[in-house]
């Protein structure tokens, strides 16, 4: 039977997304794992994300189905996307996590891998606490949560301004939105993709 790696995200502007294509890259890299792509619900509406400026960005992945939450059960691993919020999750993956409750209140994600990867507006905007406070959720369902180990060099990277944590993938957006992924973040989410793949895998030997 396949290893199936389902990668959760919210993007509002794209940066998430751009991580989450990094992160199923890796997962694919591991032999007989099926890796699919799900968005969350958008909960602002379309003259607010205009507004924003947020409107012709989401339309990059628009085509991405939108994931419902008994879905998640399917999974041996799900991997979590998000940009950060005052150091927490967004609203819109905080929204869509508590409607899993029917799952937590059949164990149906207990023992199945959880990982995190999320984005900041700025070098100390939270990508830490960001994952670490998401990680509370997974335990409380029951899943197996995993980082990035220090096996991935590019964590140690001093020669650049540059996301990534031990936690999990990180990108720093800038405040404006205006810097993409870098080649380090990339890779980091990859290692993350692949290492939670591996994990998984195993698991379902």
């Amino acid at each position: 039977m396949k290893n199936k790696v389902y990668i959760v995200f919210h993007s509002f502007y794209g940066h998430v997304y751009e991580m989450a294509k990094a992160v199923a890259e890796g997962a694919s890299r591991v032999p007989d794992t099926e890796v699919k792509l799900f968005r969350v619900p958008e909960t602002v509406n379309e003259a607010t994300l205009k507004a924003y400026g947020a409107f012709e960005a989401q339309k990059a992945f628009a085509g991405v189905p939108v994931m419902e939450p008994e879905q998640l059960a399917e999974a041996d691993a799900i991997i979590f996307g998000t940009p950060t919020r005052f150091g927490n999750m967004s609203a819109q993956m905080r929204a869509f996590l508590d409607r899993t409750g029917g799952l937590w209140a059949k164990g149906a994600l207990i023992g199945k891998v959880g990982s995190v990867f999320a984005s900041t507006g700025t070098q100390h905007g939270g990508q830490e606490t960001t994952i670490t406070s998401f990680h509370t959720t997974l335990f409380h369902h029951g899943m197996i949560v995993t980082g990035v180990p220090y096996s991935c060099g590019n964590l140690v990277n001093m020669n650049e301004i540059t996301g990534g944590t031990p936690y999990g993938a990180t990108t720093l957006a800038a405040s404006d939105g205006s810097r993409t992924p870098s080649d380090n973040e990339l890779e980091i989410a990859r290692f993350q993709g692949e290492h939670v793949a591996r994990i998984s895998a195993k698991l379902k030997q």
